[in-house]
């Protein structure tokens, strides 16, 4: 077994650099009330201060915020990994979560021309092309077709894009952090597309959003007829700014590049907008020079959030193993979790709900006794996909895509604790 450390790709920056500046960006991570040492006078049987004072009524904070002790725990963004940031990405802190719900504040933001920020009584949404009648709705009218609620990750397709090349960004909110799982309220999109009648030919959607880059992607009927959402809310509250207010639409399982934000127009069509290069999508970029297009669905993939570069183990002892795992195809039937850099396996705990095209929690409870540890994850989803690794992908795609990159994750676990994004050759 070779560890691939020190790989620099010949035209990126050097994987040090990667590193570096991650591990920069990501101190205040480890600069949380967990890192810091305890006041002595506030441990027993001492009284502490906060129990000496009245504190605020339920006047003081209409709107709830996080503990002043929670604040390093924020998307992060790489400064130096796009040109602007109104048209960047910022990571989900994926190893200071747990369960599957991702927080409405702490869900990852990908623009192509900054945040739309929009009145929603000024806001419609037009439907036309191919259909019985082409039909302009407001916000509210929308709101009155049947609703429902579901529960989806999405994932942009450049998530873990850097790894292709090996190794690169030391921690899981950079390396996996373009996903979030929420639950969506809206109205499903075959109802609305019911209302406005489609046409014997009618074969393709192109929505596109209020953004100034009027983002717009080809979707195909069928599944804008199968589990297409029409979305205002997000965990109970309505959607926030920078995640399509006041309308969005969700593509459960595919690539987030098609989920338009800023929902204010779709057409239908006979064929995709292949013409267009901007709705059409990204494509992967094969070794040979030919791409793969339409690779819409997002495999089946996990990470271990924590221990992770950003979440060391402080103690010896008991511990926890954590991540998540997710399927664009399904659900996750398996994930097992490697100490050893895959020469041995063991069945992780499943724990929380089992959803469709959903993120899973798994654990592995475990007594560490200070050896060093190369801790791998690997999912199985329902339709009996394994999740391969970084070898097996590139054998097959070689190193030129930035997409759809679902190889096993490895992180080098220290004998003091700390860890770091490493390869291991498979």
């Amino acid at each position: 077994m070779s560890r691939d450390l020190d790989r620099p790709p010949a035209d990126m920056p050097s994987r040090r650099r990667f590193l570096s500046g991650a591990a920069a960006l990501g101190a205040g991570a480890l600069a949380g009330s967990a890192a810091r040492a305890a006041n002595p006078e506030n441990l027993p049987p001492h009284v502490p201060d906060w129990s000496r004072y009245l504190g605020d009524g339920v006047d003081a904070r209409p709107y709830g915020m996080p503990s002043e002790h929670e604040a390093h725990v924020v998307r992060r963004n790489v400064e130096w990994l796009t040109a602007d940031p109104v048209s960047s990405v910022n990571f989900t802190p994926l190893h200071e979560l747990d369960g599957i719900i991702t927080p409405n504040g702490l869900c990852f933001e990908r623009h192509h021309g900054g945040i739309a920020e929009i009145d929603p009584a000024d806001h419609r949404l037009m439907i036309h092309g191919l259909v019985d009648r082409d039909l302009i709705f407001t916000v509210d009218e929308i709101k009155r077709f049947p609703r429902t609620n579901r529960v989806y990750f999405l994932e942009c397709a450049a998530n873990s894009g850097m790894e292709w090349r090996g190794a690169q960004l030391n921690g899981c909110q950079f390396t996996h952090g373009m996903i979030h799982n929420v639950m969506y309220t809206g109205v499903m999109l075959k109802d609305v597309l019911a209302h406005v009648g489609l046409k014997p030919n009618a074969k393709w959607l192109l929505p596109e959003g209020a953004d100034a880059s009027a983002m717009t992607r080809s979707i195909p009927m069928e599944k804008g007829l199968d589990d297409c959402m029409i979305a205002w809310k997000m965990n109970g509250e309505a959607l926030r700014p920078e995640q399509g207010y006041p309308l969005r639409l969700v593509v459960p399982g595919w690539e987030g590049n098609m989920w338009i934000k800023w929902l204010r127009r779709i057409e239908v069509g006979d064929m995709p907008w292949h013409h267009r290069e901007e709705t059409s999508k990204y494509t992967d970029l094969l070794a040979n020079g030919k791409a793969r297009r339409f690779t819409w669905e997002m495999d089946c993939k996990s990470v271990i959030t924590n221990p992770s570069p950003q979440a060391p183990l402080t103690a010896k002892g008991r511990n926890v193993i954590t991540g998540l795992a997710w399927s664009g195809r399904g659900t996750i039937r398996r994930v097992d979790v490697s100490m050893d850099g895959g020469a041995n396996w063991q069945t992780a705990r499943l724990d929380g709900p089992s959803l469709d095209k959903s993120a899973h929690r798994f654990y592995i409870d475990f007594d560490w006794d200070g050896r060093e540890m190369l801790l791998q994850s690997r999912a199985i989803d329902s339709t009996g996909y394994v999740q391969p690794t970084k070898d097996q992908l590139r054998a097959v795609r070689g190193e030129n895509s930035i997409y759809h990159n679902n190889g096993i994750q490895t992180w080098l676990v220290r004998s003091n604790g700390e860890a770091e994004n490493v390869e291991v050759s498979s």
